[in-house]
């Protein structure tokens, strides 16, 4: 929904930089980068950067790479401020298994993968963070139609998604079965994340 032209102008007319996934709905311009990175001579070129974390039972490699040797893109001059390109690869390695994920983006930032790789996973936050507030709290599914209500709705479903996040129910659940697991015993619970 973000990468289009008209959201781009908006962006850059504020003076601020984007960074933006490429979907298969801008579909010349997903295949020519897709094609670009798949070209292992030209990958070779681009600035990488690679993290591995240890993460929810399993390993996590993280690789980005980013080139701002755009002028072969024919749709560049139609994505105000473009400057670079960029491509992320997630591999999971848990039980045994290994998925990968890849992912392209378009950019008004210069050449920095660094920031790049910043950029995307502070994105991925975000999406996670209101990914927990749908399924743990079913927030999409609420429909209070008073403007301050839901707002302040809002607000206490955040607080209480951090208070999960930093609370130790004494073994490893789900956000969702630690909401519940606490909402069994409210009382006992309510003491320990007052201590916090």
């Amino acid at each position: 929904m973000g990468t289009q032209m008209e959201i781009v102008k908006k962006i850059r007319k504020k003076r601020a930089d984007y960074l933006l996934a490429l979907k298969r709905n801008q579909t010349n311009l997903y295949e020519d980068v897709k094609l670009y990175f798949e070209d292992l001579e030209l990958l070779s070129r681009c600035a990488h950067h690679k993290t591995v974390e240890k993460a929810r039972g399993g390993t996590e490699i993280r690789e980005y790479w980013q080139t701002d040797a755009i002028a072969w893109l024919s749709q560049r001059k139609n994505w105000a401020g473009l400057k670079s390109i960029a491509m992320t690869r997630n591999t999971i390695i848990k039980n045994g298994k290994e998925t990968q994920e890849t992912r392209y983006f378009i950019s008004s930032l210069a050449l920095d993968v660094k920031e790049i790789a910043r950029a995307i996973r502070s994105h991925w936050m975000v999406e996670s963070y209101h990914w927990h507030l749908d399924v743990t709290f079913r927030e999409d599914g609420n429909h209070t139609l008073e403007k301050q209500a839901a707002y302040n709705l809002n607000i206490i479903r955040k607080l209480a998604l951090n208070i999960l996040r930093i609370y130790d129910s004494g073994k490893p659940l789900s956000m969702k079965k630690k909401r519940f697991v606490t909402c069994l015993n409210p009382v006992k619970h309510l003491t320990r994340i007052l201590e916090l």
